[in-house]
């Protein structure tokens, strides 16, 4: 599959310590699996948790998913 990462959210992974970037990518890595779910209101984007991180993600084209935006709870807000 492949992976397609926005400039913000580059930004984000780029500011998190070691232990948080390892934990963020094997998510992603994972992705169909975990605890993902689809965002109301916005058709095709769908949120992934990881602890307290939130990961909204698309899938442009059949077998690419595109990392949209990384952050807390409140990286809903503005969607």
């Amino acid at each position: 599959m492949n992976i397609i990462y926005s400039k913000s959210s580059v930004k984000v992974i780029n500011s998190m310590d070691k232990a948080t970037k390892q934990r963020i990518k094997a998510g992603i890595e994972k992705i169909p699996e975990g605890d993902i779910k689809p965002l109301q209101g916005i058709p095709g984007t769908y949120r992934l948790r990881v602890g307290g991180w939130r990961i909204l993600f698309s899938y442009p084209e059949c077998d690419t998913i595109l990392i949209e935006k990384i952050g807390l709870r409140g990286v809903y807000k503005g969607v």
